[in-house]
C-alpha cells in the first residue's frame, strides 16, 4: 500500500509497487495490470495519480498499452554494454538464452566502393555477404548483413553461419580479433526489416554499422544491423574526463 504520510509523492510509490510486482514475479510479462479505478479504490488515491504512475512506466518501456484491450508488462530487453567486443551468440549464451541463426542469403559478391573503404580493400574484391536473421529463445533481435573479405577468411561454409562466426575465426583460423568502431542511430522499420522482425512497419529499431579488426589492425568484418528497439538496448557507462 502507498504511505500517504510519507514525503514521496504518491505516484512514485505506486510506480515503485509495480515495479516490485513485477520484480517478484507476481505479474510477468504479457500479463495485464488492474484498471486505473482498481488501483485508486485499492490505495484509496486519485486516478489521476495512478494514471501518471502509469504513464512513466509506459514510457520508460516497464508497461505498454494496447487499445481497447489494457495495459500490459512489458518483455524485458536484453541490455548489451557497449564495451567488449562480442558476438551475438556470446552475449545470449552469456545470458542464458538459446541463440539461433535464421539464414536468408550467403553469397561470394564483389565489393562496392563503399565497402571496400570500410574494410580497406580494392574495389570488386571478392567478398562473404551474409544476411541472417539473430534470434534468441525463438524471438527474432536484430536482421544483419555481414560482409567479410574471402582471403581473409578462407573456407567459411554455410553451414558455419548457423554457428558462431568469430568462433570459427579465432578456435579454427587461429586469428585475434582486437577490436571494431560502432555506430548506432534510431530509425524505424520499412516492409522488408518489419517482416523479418515480426513487427508492424514504422516500429523504430535501432541501426547499427560495425566494422571489427584483427590483432594486426586489419578489417575483417563489415556489418550492417537492424535490432528491434523494443528488445534490445545498449548500455555505456561514462566516465568524467580527467577525474
Amino acid at each position: 500500500m502507498v504511505n500517504k504520510k510519507s514525503s514521496i509523492p504518491l505516484y512514485f510509490q505506486l510506480e515503485e509497487l509495480i515495479r516490485q510486482e513485477i520484480a517478484a514475479g507476481s505479474l510477468k510479462p504479457g500479463d495485464s495490470i488492474p484498471s486505473e479505478r482498481e488501483y485508486a479504490e485499492l490505495h484509496e488515491i486519485s486516478r489521476m495519480t495512478v494514471r501518471q504512475a502509469i504513464n512513466n512506466l509506459v514510457s520508460a518501456g516497464i508497461l505498454y498499452r494496447q487499445k481497447g484491450k489494457g495495459t500490459f508488462v512489458s518483455t524485458p530487453k536484453i541490455e548489451q554494454e557497449l564495451f567488449g567486443l562480442t558476438g551475438f551468440t556470446e552475449d545470449m549464451v552469456a545470458r542464458g538464452m538459446k541463440p539461433e541463426n535464421r539464414l536468408l542469403s550467403f553469397a561470394a559478391v564483389s565489393a562496392n566502393q563503399a565497402i571496400a573503404d570500410a574494410l580497406s580493400v580494392q574495389e570488386n574484391e571478392l567478398l562473404y555477404e551474409i544476411k541472417r536473421i539473430r534470434l534468441a529463445d525463438g524471438i527474432p533481435m536484430a536482421i544483419e548483413t555481414v560482409y567479410m573479405p574471402k582471403q581473409l577468411v578462407p573456407g567459411l561454409t554455410e553451414n558455419q553461419t548457423a554457428f558462431s562466426v568469430y568462433s570459427y575465426i579465432e578456435d579454427v583460423l587461429g586469428l585475434t580479433i582486437l577490436d571494431a568502431t560502432q555506430e548506432i542511430e534510431a530509425s524505424a522499420a520499412g516492409p522488408v526489416d518489419a517482416g523479418h522482425l515480426g513487427i508492424k512497419e514504422g516500429s523504430p529499431i535501432l541501426l547499427i554499422t560495425r566494422t571489427s579488426r584483427l590483432g594486426d589492425g586489419t578489417p575483417f568484418e563489415y556489418v550492417q544491423s537492424a535490432f528491434r528497439a523494443d528488445r534490445y538496448k545498449f548500455i555505456h557507462n561514462l566516465r568524467r574526463s580527467g577525474k
